[in-house]
Formats: C-alpha cells, structure tokens, sequence
C-alpha cells in the first residue's frame, strides 16, 4: 500500500493550472526584465569590457523571472535574492577550488550545499543553486576569478537587478516590491 500512496502522489493534484495574468501584468514583467537584464549588461559592457571580469551569468534570467514576473514570491524577496546568490556563489567556488579533479562531484556537491545553505539561512533563491554551478562549470574567464566571482557577478548583478526591481514594481498600482526586505 505505501508503494501505491508513493506513486499516486505523482500523478499531481487536481488544481488545475496556473491563473492568467492581465496584459497589463505581463506588459510589466517585460519592462522589468528587459531594464534588469539591459542594466546588468549595459554595467557590464561599461566597467568590465576588455577584462577578465563577468558581470552577466545565465541564472540572471532566471533571477528576472522571478523579480519581475513574480514579484510577491518569497523567493525573490531582497533577503533572498542576495544572499541566495552571495551564498551559493562562494560554494560552488569553494566546490572548484576543493573537487575540480572530480567534476561530477564538484558540480553535485556545489549545488546541494547551496541548497542547503540557503534553507539553512532563509535566502531560497532558485536561480542560486544555478550560480553555484556555474562557478563549477564555467569558462577559464569564471575560474579565474576564484572568490572574486563572489562580488563580480554574484554581488553587484543582484544589485542591480534589485534596483531596477524596486523601481519598476512599484510604478503601477496593482504592484509592491518587497514584500519584506529582511
């Protein structure tokens, strides 16, 4: 019986989908994506240009999924997008730097710890686990910022991308971000 309880709890629930959104709302998940992705790329091409600096990593749109297109969600909460990304930046360079001889064990381990940090202190933050492992499975140009990686990108990308969130979620009224900051 309990294989049978296991394997029904597969087959989902009878909620149904997710509600629609009005035009208005996804109109603004657009504008919001758009500026936070452009303010992070726009800083990038700026300051870090020419360098062996990246401002810009992919769980950056996954990041502007959730400030912009779900900006109630406690998981795009400030508290949990810095520390989120803070956090598990520095595991999965701390992954790198201890496990690369095993990638395969790096690469696991950076981003279930980073799970598990993140629980640990209240900063869930989804696209985290994908910045960790990135630190493991990024370019020459990632590993060779070691602990830089950190700050340039997982400190001041999120910054910016919270900036931007801030102003933009609040211009119309049907929008408030943050719910909480801490």
């Amino acid at each position: 019986m309990r294989l049978r309880q296991y394997f029904s709890k597969m087959k989902g629930s009878t909620r149904g989908g997710p509600p629609r959104v009005s035009n208005a709302e996804i109109l603004w998940s657009w504008i919001g994506a758009f500026l936070g992705i452009a303010g992070v790329a726009w800083g990038s091409s700026l300051f870090f240009e020419g360098h062996d600096i990246a401002l810009m990593i992919g769980s950056f749109g996954a990041t502007a999924v959730l400030l912009y297109g779900a900006p109630r969600s406690p998981l795009a909460q400030p508290r949990n997008l810095l520390g989120g990304h803070i956090l598990s930046a520095a595991i999965g360079v701390l992954c790198w730097k201890l496990m690369s001889q095993h990638l395969w064990l790096a690469e696991s381990m950076a981003v279930a710890t980073a799970i598990a940090v993140m629980h640990g202190t209240r900063t869930l933050h989804p696209p985290g686990g994908a910045t960790a492992l990135i630190a493991v499975i990024g370019s020459g140009k990632i590993h060779n910022l070691g602990f830089w990686y950190v700050l340039f990108p997982a400190t001041v990308g999120p910054i910016i991308l919270l900036v931007v969130a801030l102003l933009v979620n609040n211009i119309p009224k049907s929008r408030r971000y943050p719910e909480i900051w801490f």
